[in-house]
C-alpha cells in the first residue's frame, strides 16, 4: 500500500520534538509512531551534540508521542509554544509547539 502524499507543503511542521539524550530505541520508537499515521510527515531532522529534533506536521500527534514516551521510558517532557502567525479571518493567533524529551539518569545506565 502506497502511503499518501501529504496536502501541506513537504517543509511545513507544527510541532519540533526534541529527543535528548537520543538513543536508538527512542528515536525507533518515536519514527515508528509516526510512520503509522498517513497523515502526519516529518518534515526535517536535525542532529544536535546532545540529541536530535524531529519537525512533524501534527501538534496532537506530537503531544500523544510525549505522553507514550514518558510511560514507556520515563523520563521528563517540557513543553514550550512559540507564535509563528495570525489567521486572517479570525485574527486567531497560531503557534508551534516545541517538546523536549529527556531520559532520566538512570535511564541512560541500563
Amino acid at each position: 500500500m502506497k502511503r499518501q502524499i501529504p496536502r501541506k507543503h513537504r517543509k511545513y511542521y507544527e510541532a519540533i520534538i526534541q529527543l535528548r539524550p537520543a538513543s536508538y530505541p527512542i528515536i525507533k520508537f518515536v519514527k515508528d509512531i509516526i510512520k503509522k499515521r498517513e497523515d502526519v510527515f516529518i518534515s526535517r531532522e536535525e542532529r544536535q551534540k546532545t540529541g536530535i529534533d524531529l519537525y512533524i506536521s501534527s501538534k496532537s500527534l506530537a503531544m500523544t508521542i510525549g505522553r507514550m514516551l514518558k510511560k514507556r521510558f520515563g523520563g521528563k517532557i517540557i513543553l514550550s509554544r512559540s507564535i509563528y502567525g495570525v489567521q486572517k479571518a479570525s485574527s486567531k493567533r497560531l503557534y508551534r509547539l516545541t517538546l523536549c524529551y529527556r531520559e532520566e539518569e538512570s535511564a541512560k545506565d541500563l
